[in-house]
């Protein structure tokens, strides 16, 4: 069997209709859009979210809340991630976006303390949870806020 040589089982495709071939193909004049009314009209129909003329459920709703125009990004990243960095590296912005353990634009990196560290790491970050400083200096490395 080649692949030029498949087709559907017979019946499962059906030709889709065509409107607008004269009276008496039995979708003719109007092409099966009814007379007059919005609908029929080329261009014709409803935006999406239209209900007819009711107040629109967007409209109903009340607004709540805000976006904080002034909100950082922080990337965060654990000290367990920290493990594929040789010992006595220095880990910085440029060597964590290099390695994908942070990704796309951001205000500022944290450092937490989820996991173990047990190589000596010189690392430059904007934050330092206490729990993630104590550990990293315990294994004889380094942090520095930036």
């Amino acid at each position: 069997m080649k692949l030029s040589e498949l087709s559907p089982p017979g019946g499962s495709r059906r030709a889709r209709k065509r409107v607008g071939r004269g009276v008496g193909s039995g979708s003719g004049k109007t092409a099966g859009r009814g007379t007059k009314g919005h609908n029929s009209r080329s261009g014709g129909g409803v935006r999406p979210g239209f209900e007819g003329g009711q107040m629109p459920i967007h409209r109903r709703l009340p607004k709540r809340g805000f976006t904080n125009i002034f909100k950082q990004k922080i990337s965060v990243i654990n000290i367990r991630d920290l493990s594929i960095f040789e010992s006595g590296s220095t880990v910085d912005e440029a060597e964590l976006l290099r390695t994908g353990l942070v990704k796309g634009p951001r205000d500022g990196i944290k450092l937490l303390g989820h996991g173990e560290i047990k190589i000596p790491l010189t690392i430059k970050v904007n934050g330092v949870s206490k729990s993630a400083r104590d550990k990293i200096i315990a294994a004889g490395g380094n942090v520095e806020v930036l």
